[in-house]
């Protein structure tokens, strides 16, 4: 099997993954998501969130969906107001919820590891 670009896979990468984990989102309704997921403790600004999804896009990890997006006629709170194309809407491809699945395992397999070690307590997982 070919290496993949993204091996190992990106904190960001992977946070977009989860966030994709339960349907379809646009840019800016992953950025919120992930915030969401993370309690706040990741924020995913959007030269780091486009450039993720574009990486992700070019490995098949998550997909484009055409013609679904939802007209969008201003910016995000915070934004100038002005009009813009539809929304891009992506979602989690049958490659990229194996990829996240996988992720996932190394992460907990770390895990055991600090538990192992006494670096980290029971109450994460």
């Amino acid at each position: 099997m070919p290496r993949r670009k993204l091996d190992p896979l990106p904190a960001a990468a992977f946070h977009i993954l989860l966030a994709l984990a339960d349907g379809e989102l646009h840019g800016y309704a992953i950025m919120r998501r992930v915030e969401e997921q993370t309690e706040g403790r990741v924020r995913l600004g959007p030269g780091t969130l486009y450039s993720s999804i574009q990486a992700l896009l070019e490995e098949g990890l998550i997909e484009e969906l055409e013609g679904t997006g939802s007209p969008a006629t201003t910016d995000p709170p915070g934004g100038t107001g002005s009009p813009r194309e539809r929304r891009r809407r992506y979602r989690l491809t049958v490659n990229g919820r194996t990829v996240a699945r996988a992720e996932a395992e190394r992460l907990a397999g770390i895990l055991r590891i600090a538990r192992a070690k006494n670096i980290l307590g029971g109450e994460y997982v």
